[in-house]
């Protein structure tokens, strides 16, 4: 009995439990959010309601609709709380500023936290690597369905071995990943480059199965993203769920009772218990 009580007594120190697997899944897509933060986008004409602010903040606070969810002059945006999102900002260079992740609230306070580049050797527009970053981000998602939700104000005036818009809609085009361009260019500052420009980007959208948007004030961006809500969903596998049930309180009481008895037998016939 003291031989039993010892094992049931190692077992519950050793910490047994059960476990309990829940398989974990929540509907979405993969999107990547690419976000024009070269020096124009510091420009103070972009329009919220009677305010004006720069056209940064400007996409900040519309795409926190987009993301979180909310009401704006009569467009309802449910969010979107089970789609896994990056956040790709480009100037110059494109950077990953948060990989994608179902943490809304801290790719919020990244996006929020962007500011237009200031130095002129950063302060360029490089859309056609940004796109090509985005694509890699996009790459280790495990969703079938994925999309770029791609926004400029300006078109491309980096050089080679820069990638031009072109190149970078014919590789989305190749894994089949539709690139969503919303065109926030301001037609006085293009100038005669305008219609150049917008072609370029609808020609991006058109060839990777994606759709194009103008939005220059806060009304059109808000019209663009809740059209693009609508994008076709599909499973995102997370960690199952674990339960653990703890054992180690039966295997403690099972020894002490094998040892109780071990010790009433000898107290009463004066030797050890079979």
């Amino acid at each position: 009995m003291l031989v039993v009580a010892a094992i049931l007594l190692i077992i519950a120190l050793a910490g047994p439990r059960t476990v309990q697997r829940t398989p974990a899944k929540t509907e979405g897509i993969t999107l990547a959010l690419v976000v024009d933060v070269s020096g124009s986008m510091a420009t103070p004409d972009f329009s919220l309601g009677s305010t004006k602010v720069s056209r940064l903040a400007g996409v900040q606070k519309v795409f926190r609709l987009f993301v979180v969810g909310g009401t704006s002059d009569g467009l309802d945006f449910p969010g979107r709380p089970n789609d896994s999102i990056a956040l790709i900002t480009f100037a110059t260079r494109p950077e990953t500023a948060c990989p994608p992740t179902l943490d809304h609230a801290a790719l919020q306070t990244i996006l929020d936290r962007q500011r237009p580049k200031t130095l002129i050797s950063e302060a360029t527009t490089n859309p056609g690597d940004a796109i090509a970053w985005a694509l890699a981000a996009l790459q280790k998602s495990p969703t079938k369905r994925k999309a770029i939700l791609f926004l400029t104000d300006g078109e491309s005036n980096v050089p080679p071995p820069a990638l031009s818009l072109g190149q970078a809609g014919k590789l989305a085009a190749d894994l089949k990943i539709p690139v969503y361009a919303i065109d926030a260019l301001d037609d006085a500052e293009a100038g005669t480059d305008a219609p150049k420009a917008h072609a370029a980007l609808a020609e991006l959208s058109r060839k990777t199965g994606g759709d194009y948007f103008r939005a220059t004030d806060g009304m059109g961006l808000r019209k663009a993203l809740h059209s693009l809500d609508q994008l076709e969903r599909d499973a995102i596998a997370r960690p199952d769920d674990l339960a653990y049930g703890d054992l180690a309180l039966p295997f403690a009481l099972g020894a002490f009772a094998c040892w109780l008895a071990a010790t009433v037998g000898r107290a009463t016939w004066g030797r050890e218990t079979p």
